[in-house]
Order: structure tokens, then C-alpha cells, then sequence
């Protein structure tokens, strides 16, 4: 464990952070020189960049994601396959802006969320996406699968994001919202004024994940998502299926809560393009349902779990929904007068805010400090997240 002992008694380090999620698009790495730690953190991005993964490979980790087809010997495969692709993501990413893997201290990898049950009998998560791997490949001190002390603790896992955000945008006088549109949306909520202890977060239902899954259907895969809500814009919302959809019980649930494709995935998805041709609409009315649904679940969450505690001043938005004006609009037009801004307006980028969030939590590792919040995760204790690999 040298290597970790030695970076504990460093003030500047140069980390990446990977990440990638419930979408399955590709690698996020963000290069993040990190000064400090705890309340002291800075932060200064110096590269983000996502290298994609190939049309087989993302069809190989999709394959994973269905309980009753999924094998044993791929997952044991593609833990490996993917720890390589995320060391040679890093080692492109070094290579494009002159940086050699001696000049980096550390990498923080969220890996790939194949599967996650925290209520289950057995509570239990697994991401794959090997972290010995990593470290041998790239030569650089790795600290990886970050969820599982807290799912040890009784804590749901997630939203781990709670803690980086407390670090980069606590605020005296302001209560401020970060809110995180993936393929899962979340909400971190930041009371003025106040500590960690006081911060809550929680997933409040599907982002851009079920959107997405039904544009590629819609259109044979010629398409993965709908750019700046163009086929959305086309159609109009059916409400009764609107607020059919918003019946589902995840949206009853009391925060902690967490969910993802176990919930919401491509066989939810398949419901909602069955129920679509069953109301005799069009697919751009679908689209335009199904863009409401983001919009509406974030905001009954506000309404139902934050308005009446912890009103908001200001809400920062990241994630590829912050790129769509539609879903932009609609919290806008729902969440009046609260203003709705870029989390770019900040100096924080949108697209690479979860990889940023996993290099300052293998940060926090290092130096022993707790990275979750129970308050948002449910579980019982405090604990310091991520398994450290040496190189």
C-alpha cells in the first residue's frame, strides 16, 4: 500500500475520474488536478473526454442487464474486457494532451453498474469493470467499486454524487439543487448555511434512460437519443397516459430511495411503446409523453419530498437532459420561480460532473475520509468508499 501512504502526504494531485453509466455510451474521463481534501477540496479540470464504446461492445454490456439471459462466464469476461477499455480510454486521453501515466497520481472508476438490488433480501450491487486491470494496464494507483460500503452499511448506494456536490457548491445563504439528468435523474439538495449532515439527495425516477431506449426503437437503431428534443417538439402530450405513467410506485416512495434499468429499463420501455400504439398516437406525441415524464417526476419529487423542508433558491442542472431545451423548458415552466441554470454557468462541465465527482471521492479515500452521506444513502454509518488497487 505504498503507493496510497505516499499520496496521502501530497497537497496537489492529478487524478482521473471514470464513470460510466446507466446509458452505456461509453467512458467519461476527466483529468482533475485536486488541492486539498474535506472542506479545503479544489478542483481545476484540466481534460474531459468520452471515448464511446463500439456498437458490440455496448450490445455486449446491454446483454448483461437481463437477469434471465445474462451468463456467468461473460460477466467474469467483460469485468476484465472493460477494465482494459477503461485503461486504454485513460491512456488515450493522457496521450491527446501530452501527459504521461508518471504524471498522474490516481484513478478513481465508478465502472459499469450491471446490476442493483439495496432493498433486496440480500442487499446487494455489482459494477464491473476490473480495477486491477486498470492499475496494471495503465501503472497508476486505482481505487474502484464505490458503492459497496455503503450497500454494506444498509445504505442504498447512491447517490454517492452527494458528497462532491456538498464539496463544490455548499453555499452560506443559498439552498442550492443540483440536479443530474443520466439515464437515472437525481437531486442533491444543499440547505444554506448548514453541514453534510443536513444534505439529502435521492434518484427521483427515469431521466433520459426510457427516452432514449424508445427513440432507438422508433427509429431501427438509426438513432440513440433525441437530439435537442427534435422528434419531441413534433408531437404534443397525451395526458392520460402521462398521468398513468406517473402512477408507477417508485414515485410513491419515500427518499432514500434509488432505482435504475432494474426498474426502468428496456423492458419498461417496451410497456411504455405498447401503451403508446395503444393509445393511437404518434411517435412524436410518444416522445413528447415521454420527455413530460422526466419533467413531471422531478418536479413531483420537489413538490412531494423538498419544497415543504428546503425550498430551493437555485437549481443547476447537468447531465445530457441540461442539452435538451424541452426538458429544460418544462422545469422552467414547472418549477417557477425557482431559476433553472447550466451547472456550466459555475465552471463545472455538465457532461463530465460524475467522472469530476469520482476522481474527488478516490481523493477522499486517500485520505481517509468518509465519502457518503448517509442522510441520501439511508445507510447506518459514515464510511470511506472504494477498493484500493496498487499498479
Amino acid at each position: 500500500m505504498k503507493p496510497f501512504y505516499e499520496l496521502t502526504q501530497k497537497h496537489k494531485k492529478n487524478v482521473v475520474g471514470l464513470m460510466s453509466g446507466t446509458s452505456a455510451d461509453g467512458v467519461d474521463v476527466a483529468l482533475v488536478e485536486i488541492t486539498g481534501s474535506g472542506l479545503t477540496t479544489d478542483i481545476a479540470l484540466m481534460v474531459f473526454e468520452t471515448i464511446p464504446y463500439t456498437p458490440e461492445i455496448r450490445t455486449r454490456i446491454f446483454d448483461l442487464f437481463n437477469v434471465e439471459t445474462a451468463r456467468v462466464d461473460e460477466i467474469c469476461t467483460m469485468n476484465f474486457l472493460l477494465g482494459k477499455l477503461f485503461a486504454e480510454s485513460v491512456l488515450t486521453v493522457l496521450e491527446k494532451v501530452g501527459i504521461t501515466p508518471e504524471q498522474v497520481d490516481l484513478i478513481g472508476s465508478h465502472g459499469q453498474t450491471i446490476h442493483h438490488m439495496p432493498t433486496a433480501t440480500v442487499p446487494a450491487t455489482l459494477q464491473i469493470g476490473e480495477p486491477a486491470v486498470i492499475a496494471h494496464e495503465t501503472g497508476i494507483p486505482t481505487i474502484a467499486d464505490f458503492r459497496v460500503a455503503d450497500v454494506a452499511a444498509d445504505g442504498e448506494g447512491a447517490p454517492l454524487i452527494a458528497y462532491p456536490d456538498y464539496l463544490l457548491f455548499h453555499h452560506s445563504t443559498q439552498t442550492i439543487g443540483l440536479l443530474n439528468i443520466g439515464g437515472i435523474a437525481n437531486l442533491t439538495v444543499l440547505p444554506a448555511g448548514k453541514g453534510i449532515e443536513a444534505v439529502h439527495a435521492s434518484d427521483t425516477g427515469p431521466g433520459n434512460m426510457i427516452l432514449d431506449a424508445c427513440v432507438e426503437k422508433m427509429t431501427d437503431g438509426e438513432k440513440q437519443f433525441d437530439e435537442n428534443g427534435e422528434l419531441a417538439k413534433q408531437g404534443s402530450i397525451c395526458a392520460p397516459l402521462l398521468t398513468q405513467w406517473l402512477t408507477h410506485p417508485f414515485f410513491e416512495l419515500t427518499p432514500p430511495k434509488t432505482t435504475g434499468r432494474e426498474m426502468f429499463g428496456t423492458t419498461y420501455a417496451d410497456v411504455c411503446l405498447q401503451q403508446i400504439m395503444t393509445q393511437d398516437i404518434s411517435k412524436e406525441d410518444g416522445l413528447a409523453t415521454l420527455t413530460a415524464l422526466t419533467v413531471e417526476s422531478i418536479s413531483q419529487y420537489y413538490t412531494d419530498f423538498v419544497v415543504s423542508k428546503t425550498p430551493l433558491d437555485i437549481l443547476y442542472v447537468s447531465g445530457g437532459g441540461a442539452r435538451n431545451p424541452l426538458i429544460m423548458q418544462g422545469l422552467a415552466d414547472t418549477l417557477t420561480p425557482i431559476p433553472i441554470v447550466d451547472v456550466a454557468e459555475k465552471g463545472v462541465s455538465g457532461d463530465a460532473k460524475e467522472a469530476i465527482a469520482f476522481a474527488i471521492l478516490a481523493n477522499e479515500a486517500v485520505q481517509g475520509n468518509f465519502g457518503n452521506v448517509p442522510n441520501a444513502t439511508g445507510a447506518s454509518c459514515g464510511k470511506i468508499l472504494g477498493k484500493f488497487v496498487c499498479p
